[in-house]
């Protein structure tokens, strides 16, 4: 997916998370300048890799890193041994990055439509976004898009999984998380490893949420820990409600077959309508709470609010799922991967229908 995979971002808004798996083989869906700088990114990853046991160990270390990856490096242990999740390299190694973000992702969609301009890719199938490793190059993709007619947005990549092809490290800008989003991460990423479906963006990160969800609060029971405040999550999830409305009042506009002058027109009335219910729902519900406000106050356009509602679409349905299953992970897994083989329409059926009761 861009990712080459450049999976689509877990976007959890705000956050988004790249997975990407490496088509070393040039081929005709992609630029060679693009997969050239893939693979380089990915090249520098790997020479500047070190393991979490050498480093723990390294008196050199700062003693609140080496805390944090000792942390981590027993979550990755809890995620095969408790969580049934792949037991290999992947998150025993660090990167320093010496940057805020390892990966830029470059979100487009035509100026008058909520469907993003596919990303394609040989092994992850297509995406709603196209990832580089250096902001310039991002910017400067985007700017080609946009110079189109597209509506476009670039949105930093704090992480990224490459599904298994290589041993993915744990980043330095993944430790701007505090502990309990960096050691779910490893869990979303390993279940993705597990279970992935080519092209159904909606499916692979509804799962590997779930699993992030669910097995976080398993590694926090494990050790003592109460159950987490919920209060940021359910004010996410809040705000991702009100960006969706968003998009489908957009949908809806662009629908009617007014002429471009009146869409152009109703486009930011409803951007506007937009601002003015947010200001609305946080003051009522959150007023000490500002954490939305810039993204709010920013330009918005179709593109940027494509990453929402991919990670959450069908979590009910997995939650139901994992009941079923007794809550044994095996089991669990057996029926995803059930519901990973059949035919896009049949698969949506299915969740629609354990999401529906």
């Amino acid at each position: 997916m861009s990712r080459f995979r450049f999976v689509p971002l877990r976007i959890r808004f705000p956050r988004p998370i790249v997975i990407v798996a490496m088509g070393l083989v040039l081929c005709a869906c992609g630029s060679l300048r693009y997969y050239a700088q893939a693979a380089r990114g990915q090249g520098e990853l790997i020479v500047h890799r070190r393991a979490l046991n050498e480093l723990v160990r390294d008196p050199a270390t700062d003693p609140k890193l080496a805390a944090r990856l000792q942390l981590a490096q027993q979550a990755r242990q809890f995620a095969s041994q408790r969580l049934a999740l792949p037991d290999n390299r992947s998150y025993t190694g660090y990167v320093e990055l010496h940057r805020r973000y390892v990966v830029w992702n470059v979100f487009a969609a035509p100026r008058y439509s909520v469907k993003a301009v596919p990303q394609c890719f040989p092994i992850a199938g297509c995406v709603a976004y196209r990832g580089w490793f250096s902001e310039v190059d991002a910017k400067t993709d985007a700017a080609r898009l946009q110079a189109r007619g597209d509506d476009v947005w670039v949105g930093g990549v704090p992480a990224y999984s490459t599904l298994g092809w290589f041993a993915d490290p744990i980043l330095s800008s993944m430790l701007r998380w505090d502990d309990d989003e960096l050691d779910g991460t490893i869990f979303h990423e390993l279940a993705h490893q597990l279970i992935y479906v080519k092209g159904d963006t909606a499916f692979n990160e509804s799962f590997a949420t779930f699993v992030q969800t669910e097995g976080l609060r398993e590694w926090r029971q494990s050790r003592g820990l109460p159950p987490q405040d919920d209060r940021m999550q359910t004010m996410e999830a809040g705000f991702t409600r009100l960006v969706l409305d968003l998009r489908e009042r957009l949908k809806t506009l662009y629908a009617s077959g007014v002429d471009e002058p009146a869409m152009a027109a109703g486009k930011q009335r409803e951007i506007e309508a937009f601002r003015t219910r947010y200001s609305q729902w946080r003051e009522r519900c959150w007023p000490q709470d500002h954490r939305y406000d810039s993204w709010v106050a920013q330009p918005i356009n179709n593109a940027r609010l494509l990453p929402f509602g991919l990670y959450e679409q069908w979590t009910p349905a997995f939650a139901v799922l994992f009941q079923r299953a007794e809550r044994q992970w095996p089991a669990f897994y057996a029926s995803v991967r059930e519901l990973a083989r059949k035919p896009e329409a049949q698969r949506e059926k299915s969740l629609q229908a354990l999401v529906d009761p």
